[in-house]
């Protein structure tokens, strides 16, 4: 009975977000802040560790100011939720009106070699997938996390191929050698940097000052296969005018041979991107979840 409650409530929601996707987008964002409201309302554990992890990042600012940004970090998870039924059914005619790219958005087609982009975990990240197929015709590969409920596995991994320009493999599924085979094939790799999986293939890099489990992998990968690396960041403009992605240019003198060196540079740039739209990254992950032997947790 659960398994089937759980199968026809992803239909249900996979259907409120079809039929959300043909509002303006000003209407759409509009309701999706509203959706943000309640969820800081209601969602303590995730307000929670938001509250704690703007404590840590951002120490100097007054409390008042730290919960108004969590506040309209709600508000704009709110409109990232309701607005993928945009990215997974609009038309590329209407996406195109809708996303702003600017920068080097033809760097990696023109490229002859590998291609990382480094995409931070910002609010409108999916906006940067579909930008990476509708606005370039390299082939795109990436890793995500596949979700436990298969209806929603399956309407996540179809909205974000649905252009044909890529393919996606399972954190926990596939392994790295398929995606590994893909960029020696010429994919550029969609990679996401930043989020705390452990302590394997990781190391404690500083992030905001707070030493947090950081990916080897994105350092390691530039260096053994030669890869050329892009910033990517995507962004939410205010009042639903549409998405910005910022193309950035690519950095030329890295991976530099030290790996962890590498690691804190990514972790640098992340935070001066932070910096600049606060409300916009993803507050709501336990980016300090592990913690170096002996010290206790954060959350």
């Amino acid at each position: 009975m659960k398994a089937t409650f759980s199968r026809w409530g992803a239909k249900a929601l996979l259907a409120v977000l079809w039929c959300l996707h043909w509002l303006p987008l000003p209407v759409l964002a509009s309701v999706g802040r509203g959706l943000g409201t309640l969820l800081y309302r209601l969602g303590g554990s995730r307000r929670r560790i938001g509250r704690r992890n703007l404590q840590l990042c951002m120490p100097d600012m007054p409390p008042a100011e730290r919960e108004a940004l969590l506040r309209e970090h709600f508000a704009l998870l709110g409109r990232s939720l309701l607005e993928r039924g945009v990215l997974w059914w609009a038309s590329p005619e209407r996406l195109r009106r809708l996303i702003h790219v600017e920068g080097e958005v033809s760097f990696a087609q023109d490229h002859a070699g590998a291609v990382m982009w480094l995409v931070p975990h910002f609010l409108a990240l999916d906006v940067a997938g579909v930008a990476s197929q509708l606005f370039q015709k390299r082939w795109v590969a990436s890793i995500y996390q596949r979700q436990s409920n298969p209806t929603l596995d399956a309407a996540m991994r179809h909205g974000r191929l649905r252009f044909g320009g890529g393919e996606v493999f399972s954190r926990h599924g596939e392994g790295a050698l398929p995606l590994v085979r893909s960029i020696k094939r010429g994919a550029v790799f969609f990679n996401l940097p930043d989020m705390d999986f452990g302590l394997r293939d990781a190391a404690f890099v500083p992030f905001f000052g707070v030493d947090a489990a950081t990916l080897l992998a994105p350092a390691r990968m530039a260096k053994s296969l030669k890869m050329t690396v892009q910033p990517v960041v995507a962004e939410f403009l205010p009042g639903g005018q549409g998405y910005r992605v910022r193309f950035l240019p690519p950095w030329r003198a890295y991976p530099s041979g030290d790996e962890l060196a590498d690691t804190r540079h990514i972790n640098a740039w992340i935070e001066d991107e932070v910096r600049q739209m606060p409300a916009q990254y993803l507050w709501v992950h336990r980016r300090f979840k592990t913690r170096p032997p002996g010290e206790p947790r954060l959350y």
